[in-house]
């Protein structure tokens, strides 16, 4: 038996978590710059605040509807996120963090009776706690862990605990459910499915077994089998290693400065290089690109990209931020307003099963020592505690203007009581 338990609305519940008088508000928090919605209260999903909408075309809505608006606070965030896994791993040791508000949890030898009991103690454990509501959906696979806790969300009299183990329940469930929102089915699946009549996850579990492999793949079968309750996807094979790693920003301002823009690439490559080392892997090719806002037909246009193979394969910081800055000048022009800029590591391989370049005459061992002792301080220190020079100083500017405080991270903005 799995579960899949899921924070409701989380970046939103943990700003209800510190100010309780925005319960029963609706409220929203905004991506990066203040530019998307990135997380909706209900009460907000209620007003068609759909999430990835622009905040500039909602402002009329807002301020009639008195919708309150937050900047992300990613280091509340990451530290209540870790808080709620703590329990889970309490209750269940065999736990994998899907997400920064989901993890899959093994329930193993436990009969449906007590799963029920567990359940409740998680949810009602967290809640308290932490603050953050929950959702825990249970089933005898992964896919099926994750329709049960769809159902939580859709209906309030489950009160967050939906344990989904009888086949004729389960069947039942999937003769309603859409095809389109069972997990790792996605937008281009469900099309090809939907072409060919299969609008309900029933419908698909009807599907022939060849049909299923030939159209969608080993991934698609996988998915095909545990909708009939046979565990396929284990948890080492839920999060695979991505094989691109993208990390770009939207600045707060229009930059035409060339040493603002190369501080940026910078700092995006170091950030993307450390990533690549979290999965144990090493790049071969490194895109760099930049491009003006759209959004203002009033300024010039320009967008420009560059695609950089590397003389061998490397997760090395300083060699990458060195070519992707070698990049950034090729491509930059004079004359321009740039609204973004982005680094993508591509033509990723696992660093054990990747040969070294013949020709290589640095210390391999030496430049691994360092980078393994850069990413253990920043992580005893706080991010970026140490960076390369090229990062400049002063970080990416970013409009981060409704943002709340670390109530939990930061003795200054800790909350004070009075009696």
């Amino acid at each position: 038996m799995f579960g899949l338990a899921d924070c409701n609305n989380f970046y939103v519940s943990c700003e209800r978590v510190f100010n309780p008088s925005l319960d029963g508000k609706p409220v929203v928090v905004l991506s990066n710059n203040d530019g998307c919605v990135i997380s909706r209260s209900n009460e907000a999903k209620a007003l068609g605040i759909k999430m990835g909408e622009p905040i500039f075309g909602l402002k009329q809505l807002i301020k009639d509807n008195d919708v309150k608006v937050f900047s992300a606070n990613f280091i509340l965030y990451g530290d209540m996120s870790s808080r709620v896994m703590e329990i889970l791993k309490y209750f269940s040791p065999a736990s994998e963090v899907y997400s920064i508000d989901e993890a899959f949890l093994d329930f193993t030898g436990i009969d449906e009776y007590r799963l029920s009991r567990i359940g409740k103690e998680i949810v009602t454990k967290v809640k308290k706690d932490t603050g953050i509501p929950l959702s825990l959906g249970i089933s005898k696979t992964k896919t099926l862990a994750k329709v049960a806790n769809k159902l939580c969300k859709r209906y309030v009299k489950l009160n967050n605990l939906c344990v989904m183990t009888r086949d004729d329940d389960i069947q039942k469930v999937l003769r309603s459910f859409p095809v389109e929102d069972v997990w790792n089915i996605g937008r281009r699946y469900s099309k090809k499915l939907a072409a060919n009549g299969v609008l309900k996850a029933d419908q698909f579990v009807n599907m022939p077994k060849d049909w299923v492999l030939s159209k969608m793949s080993i991934n698609g079968l996988k998915t095909w089998k545990e909708l009939q309750g046979e565990a396929c996807i284990m948890f080492e094979e839920s999060l695979s290693d991505k094989k691109q790693i993208c990390t770009s920003r939207s600045f707060a301002r229009n930059i035409s400065d060339i040493e603002e823009l190369y501080k940026s690439v910078a700092h995006f490559t170091s950030v993307a290089a450390e990533k690549l080392r979290k999965q144990k892997s090493v790049a071969g090719q490194i895109n760099v690109f930049i491009l003006t806002n759209v959004h203002r037909e009033d300024l010039p246009q320009y967008y420009q990209s560059i695609v950089i193979p590397l003389e061998s394969h490397t997760d090395d910081t300083m060699e990458l931020v060195k070519y992707a800055c070698r990049g950034l000048l090729q491509i930059y022009k004079e004359g321009y307003s740039y609204k973004k800029a982005g680094v993508i590591l591509s033509d990723i391989s696992k660093k054990s099963e990747t040969p070294g370049y013949l020709f290589n005459n640095k210390d391999l061992k030496l430049q691994s020592n360092l980078m393994n002792a850069i990413d253990d301080i920043n992580k005893l220190y706080g991010k970026h505690f140490v960076k390369l020079a090229a990062e400049g100083t002063g970080g990416i500017i970013a409009n981060r203007k409704m943002l709340s405080k670390r109530y939990t991270t930061d003795w200054s903005d800790i909350i004070e009581v009075l009696v």
